[in-house]
């Protein structure tokens, strides 16, 4: 039984009961003058279990009947045999079961003398017509055993384990913050004590039908190792309780945070897009399924990353699955991320119900694209959403049903710029007519009070000859003083770049403005071609799968260092360095570089020497040092502009991750842009 209790049965009266049909059964077979192939008195067949399936507990007389053999017909007499159950085989009995009591087999004579004698058994001349062979039953075993490795014969639902604020969970995590809270589990706030920082943890009854699913879930998650999800930091089954413990991240906010106040900007949504489809493109290939990708899954971070929070282990928690194998599971992910931008690019959820603080849509309204639910809705991306949410998008566009698919489609897309900044309003200083005598001011009006008559208004007095020689002197000499500080200006910025020419002011007595105006320096950016990791000190490339983020003109986007235990040159034998080298296509006059740094970093900017023939196999010291700045926006300006085709930029310095963060404790640097000025 399910408890663990034998169930025991008497089983006297129906093994008469079989016993006594059988005797009849043979009797008529005798009367009739025809021989059965089989014995009646051979015990039934066994089954599987080793359970008599013919004399079972409760098995009834018209059962054993309805098992017995049909009698073969008198058109076509067999001969005699011994009966079955004169075979020891057939007689031994089962294993671990009761001895049944045996009899005898009657003679041919005994049994022709009951018939002669009118014995009540000989009355049973119409055997019960052959029934259908009976169902085979299951084994019934008492003490029945299971794989511990099937959860189905767990409980499907058990309540979530009761936690409060304070309490410990593995000796190490303090529970701080109940986030949320379901029947079968819970998700905390909590702190590391070990390792003094904030991390997230869900709380579950080891005893629950999903436990196993869970842990299996979260130990394939914390493998995966992709920056870009939110990492499973631990998971553990203990005695009544399994816990997983994730990384906990305080300055990100969710999708659904970001659209409370309205549809994401066509870049933000463009890059929403791209990277949580990236991510999860590169997680189907590595045979994994997030299966529950909902605005709450997606955070983004302060310097503009998008990271996804709950793979695989949000579905296991709520026992979610798909069948049908990897292609369903691509397909339910690709739709989510459809579901995602369609909210990002209308501010509604695309289903009627109403969720994660979005209005869902009208039920008459189906299989409709985001430009049809709001104006002014990027055509393409609204495109991209209709093809990765719908099975029949519009215009007879082909559905998008891969991850991989996805990010082909975003990666043919034109790349969306970011909005400029809104200049101030130019106000153009008022122009003086420096040749024009000037003229008197407009009088003053003055508003009389109501009821009284207007006053007069004066005539305008003449300036006098002399005054107006005055004012003509005074200007003259302020336009001279200006082209004179202008033309100093100018001989002193020559100076400076070694310029041997030096322009003279061409100042006339007679005019009150110069004929030359001084020529100002307009830097014009140069595009860089190619971007290279440069790392001679090291074993492997730095940073090389995100080296085009460097030169993207997309500040959001950055080229991440490998990270490192020490900061450079703080102990013996640790690197001094590591590069990013530029390259310009051809020698190019350079007078400026800016860079743009997530956290504080320290670089140098450095051009090949004159006798370096290679500059990506050059020793650090083969370079010339141009500048050295440290900082977030950095801006190398230099005072002598130099030609030259590469440009290193060589980190000396790199920032301490915060814990909260990717690769908490770590040395890493982040460049999201550089430009290039001639």
């Amino acid at each position: 039984m399910a408890d663990g209790t034998k169930a025991v049965v008497d089983t006297s009266a129906a093994d008469g009961a079989a016993d006594e049909a059988a005797l009849a059964a043979a009797i008529d077979e005798l009367a009739d003058g025809t021989a059965r192939a089989t014995s009646a008195g051979s015990p039934a067949k066994k089954d599987g279990g080793g359970t008599d399936s013919g004399a079972a507990a409760g098995t009834t007389d018209g059962e054993a009947r309805a098992a017995r053999p049909a009698a073969p017909t008198a058109s076509t007499p067999t001969a005699p045999t011994a009966p079955a159950a004169s075979t020891p085989a057939a007689t031994a009995p089962a294993a671990g079961e009761p001895t049944p009591e045996t009899t005898a087999p009657l003679s041919v004579s005994e049994i022709a003398a009951e018939l002669a004698s009118g014995d009540a058994a000989a009355t049973r001349t119409d055997p019960a017509p052959a029934a259908a062979a009976p169902t085979k039953r299951p084994p019934r075993d008492p003490q029945p055993t299971h794989d511990p490795r099937d959860t189905a014969t767990l409980p499907q639902t058990l309540p979530a384990p009761q936690r409060r604020s304070g309490d410990m969970i593995g000796h190490r995590y303090r529970l701080e913050e109940c986030i949320s809270s379901t029947e079968t589990f819970s998700s905390w706030r909590a702190v590391d004590e070990k390792l003094r920082r904030a991390v997230g943890v869900h709380l579950m009854a080891s005893g629950h039908q999903r436990a196993r699913k869970v842990l299996a879930a979260a130990k394939s998650a914390a493998l995966l190792g992709d920056p870009r999800f939110v990492q499973v930091l631990d998971a553990v089954q203990e005695g009544e309780l399994v816990y997983v413990v994730r990384e906990w991240l305080p300055h990100a906010s969710d999708l659904a945070k970001l659209l409370a106040d309205g549809p994401l900007e066509p870049h933000e949504a463009y890059q929403m897009v791209r990277q949580v489809t990236d991510a999860v493109a590169a997680a189907h290939r590595r045979g994994q399924a997030h299966l529950r990708l909902t605005p709450r899954c997606v955070l983004r971070t302060d310097s503009g990353q998008y990271r996804i929070n709950g793979i695989a282990v949000d579905a296991a928690l709520r026992g979610l699955g798909v069948e049908g194998g990897g292609e369903d599971a691509e397909r339910v992910d690709t739709r989510a991320i459809g579901a995602l931008l369609f909210a990002a690019l209308t501010h509604r959820w695309p289903y009627p119900e109403d969720r994660y603080d979005l209005k869902g849509l009208p039920r008459n309204l189906r299989e409709v694209a985001p430009e049809q639910v709001r104006a002014g809705v990027h055509k393409g991306l609204s495109e991209l959403a209709a093809r990765a949410l719908l099975d029949h998008p519009p215009h007879h566009a082909e559905p998008i049903t891969t991850p991989d698919g996805l990010a082909r489609a975003i990666a043919l897309m034109p790349r969306i710029r970011p909005p400029q900044p809104e200049l101030p309003a130019f106000t153009s200083p008022p122009r003086h007519n420096t040749h024009a005598l000037p003229t008197a001011p407009n009088p003053t009006r003055v508003v009389a009070a109501p009821g009284t008559a207007p006053a007069p208004v004066a005539a305008p007095v003449r300036r006098s000859g002399r005054r107006l020689r005055t004012v003509v002197k005074v200007t003259a000499s302020a336009v001279a003083l200006g082209a004179i500080g202008v033309a100093s200006w100018q001989l002193v910025d020559n100076l400076r770049t070694g310029s041997t020419a030096v322009a003279s002011p061409q100042a006339s007595s007679t005019s009150a403005t110069p004929t030359a105006h001084a020529a100002t320096h307009d830097p014009a950016p140069i595009p860089v071609k190619d971007a290279v990791s440069y790392n001679p000190l090291g074993e492997k490339a730095d940073g090389a799968a995100s080296l085009p983020k460097a030169i993207d003109d997309d500040p959001a986007s950055e080229w991440q260092t490998n990270w490192y235990n020490d900061a450079f040159g703080s102990k013996p034998g640790t690197k001094e360095g590591t590069g990013l080298l530029l390259d310009l296509g051809s020698a190019q006059t350079v007078s400026k570089v800016t860079l743009k740094w997530s956290t504080a970093t320290t670089a140098e900017l450095r051009m090949p020497g004159k006798n370096v023939g290679n500059a990506q196999t050059a020793k650090p010291g083969d370079f010339t040092v141009l500048g050295k700045k440290a900082g977030t926006a950095v801006e190398y300006n230099l005072d002598s502009p130099v030609t030259t085709r590469y440009l290193l930029i060589w980190l000396t310095n790199l920032s301490k991750n915060p814990d909260g963060g990717p690769n908490p404790g770590k040395y890493q640097a982040f460049l999201g842009d550089v430009k290039v000025f001639g």
